[in-house]
């Protein structure tokens, strides 16, 4: 019984076995494509870097709809060759030992197959990015923006002669006007090295004039290379001459110029002393060298002997004489030749490079005015505190810099507790007010009203204060800087071209500069605290007599400019590093700012500041590796402005003046 059943079910299951092995659809071996790699075969299979061009070639050039496929299976490594048939497929592995082929002609499925019949194609980096530059043709008219813009990319980095006949074509179809405009770009940048006639490279040229774009410099320094070459008798007039060099001058010293002339063969090497040690060893003979004795070879001038002794016996080079050096220096020219062969070509280098180095100047300036800008705006924040309680009431306040510490370091607890960093940095500015404000009160009232008429006791008490408040936040917080992070909307920066960028946290500290500018005007004008406080710096005795408060206009004007400090620390601590050191970089910035505008001037404090910000920034331009060096010249510059104009750029008059 169970033979006759197995006898049933072997020819079903031998039916299945047969369907499962035969291929879904047969290979077309006579495929356009399939030819074509088959004309090309040898040098596929071979995967030679030098070699593979033709190949890849002719797959781009091909206009077949497969071509794409096999570029971009070719360089997946997923293409495959049959052993017995030569026909090339692409495969996708099963399992270790198993392949599902597919044919190029239609992309189908041939079949499961073992992968013992099959080679893979392993294209090495060279030959795959050969094979990326080739598929740039078919990126740049892909239906996908992404796919164009990647291609434009590699264009960008390895672009060559032949892709310029495609992208020019690719130009007239593509319906971006972003995209067309990049395309349109890079065209001019490849028609600059590799544009068919000298007319043509020259106006790809034109149409960077005064461009700030890094790659077109790229393009046009190569042009204007140079090498340095030596000429028998005169330079001939076919060369393309950047300068003519004359020996004896230091842009080449006579001995070089000659050296130039031994390397090339043209005339005996000079006497090293290596050569005259080693003439000596090789020629010892009977104890002597050139029939001078060994034990007088320790004089340079019996060493001499010894060698012209030799170089008469022609057992060495002669040594070549002065008259000898400038003869074969005379029968010669040098000159740095370009190499581009082509002299309207360099000559039209030069002029566009030139519009270029114009405004890429104008453009550094610019850069640096916006730089300079910036750190004026953190000068002036960091000062407006001081401005008030140094400028307008008259103390000195040398604990100033630890209330902005302070401000700081508000704004870091504060985002440990809310970790959304946009809402714990609009939490923290008012609270870093409040917490400095008051600060500023108490120490108004407990220290600063005793002292209001003996300055030099305020500079010390506020002096101990400071280190105090350092010593206090060492002991809280630690000596490590402690991470005051910014919203991610202020990440990065504001790039307007590649030469001009300004990062989007100081753009939002100049804003913020701006608007305690507005916020003090506002205060000092049109508030009854203002009036009341110019009343007070002005005649404290008849603002008493007008029924003004004089303690309590102090103590609000000492704690508004303590809480603004600290609303400064906030907005400083976003780009510098939060430490109890923090306020001592600022203070001498500050209190400069305040003396060199005007002191009791705000418009004098935003014009110090700006002052301060430009030279400080103009000085590390000329040095830019020694920032300490730049304060320090900037310092002696405000001693010696100071000198001339003690009362500051903008100085008080009437009787606030004489105070």
């Amino acid at each position: 019984m169970l033979s006759r059943l197995f006898s049933a079910l072997v020819p079903g299951l031998g039916l299945s076995l047969a369907l499962a092995a035969a291929p879904l659809q047969a290979q077309d071996a006579d495929a356009p494509i399939q030819m074509l790699l088959q004309e090309h075969g040898e040098i596929i299979q071979k995967s030679s870097r030098r070699a593979i061009q033709p190949a890849i070639d002719a797959l781009r050039d091909s206009d077949l709809p497969a071509a794409k496929l096999v570029l971009e299976k070719w360089a997946a490594r997923e293409m495959w060759v049959e052993e017995a048939t030569g026909l090339f497929v692409f495969a996708e592995e099963v399992d270790r030992d198993t392949l599902r082929i597919f044919d190029f002609a239609d992309a189908g499925e041939i079949a499961e197959v073992p992968d013992e019949g099959y080679d893979q194609l392993k294209p090495n980096s060279g030959i795959r990015a050969l094979i990326g530059s080739a598929l740039v043709k078919f990126q740049l008219s892909d239906p996908d923006p992404a796919a164009r813009l990647a291609a434009l990319t590699a264009l960008e980095r390895n672009g060559n002669e032949s892709h310029l006949p495609v992208l020019r074509a690719a130009i007239e179809d593509e319906p971006d006007a972003a995209i067309r405009a990049r395309k349109e770009r890079i065209e001019r940048l490849l028609t600059i090295s590799y544009g068919e006639t000298p007319a043509d490279r020259i106006a790809a040229m034109e149409g960077f004039r005064g461009d700030l774009g890094v790659d077109a410099r790229a393009k046009l320094n190569p042009i204007l290379t140079t090498k340095t070459e030596i000429f028998a008798g005169e330079i001939p007039a076919t060369r393309n001459i950047a300068r003519t060099l004359r020996p004896g001058t230091d842009d080449l010293p006579r001995m070089a110029a000659y050296q130039m002339l031994v390397e090339d063969g043209k005339a005996p090497a000079t006497l090293s002393d290596e050569a005259l040690l080693s003439a000596m060893q090789d020629n010892l003979a009977d104890g002597a060298v050139g029939g001078v004795p060994v034990g007088q070879l320790s004089d340079p001038a019996a060493r001499m002997r010894a060698y012209l002794a030799l170089a008469e016996a022609g057992t060495v080079p002669p040594i070549p004489t002065e008259a000898e050096i400038d003869a074969a220096l005379a029968a010669h020219s040098f000159a740095e030749v370009y190499a581009e062969p082509n002299a309207s070509v360099t000559s039209a280098a030069q002029d566009v490079l030139k519009s270029i180095e114009l405004q890429v100047g104008l453009n550094q300036f610019f850069d640096l005015s916006l730089d300079a800008l910036s750190l004026a705006s953190i000068y002036f924040l960091a000062a407006i505190g001081l401005a008030i309680t140094f400028g307008v009431m008259g103390v000195i306040n040398m604990a100033h810099g630890e209330f902005i510490m302070m401000g700081a370091y508000t704004g870091y607890v504060v985002q440990q507790v809310i970790p959304n960093y946009t809402v714990s940095i609009i939490v923290a500015i008012p609270l870093a007010f409040a917490v400095t404000f008051a600060a500023g009160v108490a120490m108004e009232r407990l220290v600063i009203r005793w002292l209001y008429s003996r300055p030099l006791e305020t500079l010390l008490a506020t002096f101990g204060i400071s280190i105090a408040l350092q010593q206090i936040a060492k002991n809280v917080f630690g000596t490590q800087a402690r991470p005051l992070t910014s919203p991610g909307w202020l990440d990065g920066a504001w790039v307007m071209n590649d030469v001009v960028s300004i990062s989007y946290i100081r753009i939002a500290i100049f804003v913020l500069a701006l608007i305690f500018l507005g916020f003090f005007l506002f205060l000092m004008k049109k508030t009854r605290l203002g009036l009341e406080t110019r009343a007070v710096t002005q005649n404290p005795r008849m603002a008493a007599s007008m029924g003004i408060n004089p303690d309590r206009v102090n103590m609000l004007t000492f704690g508004l400019g303590s809480g603004i400090a600290g609303i400064a620390g906030v907005a400083i601590g976003l780009y510098a590093k939060v430490t109890s050191e923090l306020g001592s970089d600022y203070i001498v910035q500050s209190f400069m700012t305040v003396v060199v505008g005007g002191v009791g001037n705000i418009w004098g404090t935003l014009l110090g500041a700006t002052m301060i910000g430009f030279l400080q920034k103009g000085i590390e331009w000329f040095n830019p590796s020694n920032t300490l060096a730049a304060q320090t010249y900037m310092i002696v510059f405000i001693i010696i402005f100071i000198q001339f104009r003690p009362r500051g750029i903008i100085a008080l008059k009437g009787r606030a003046a004489g105070d």
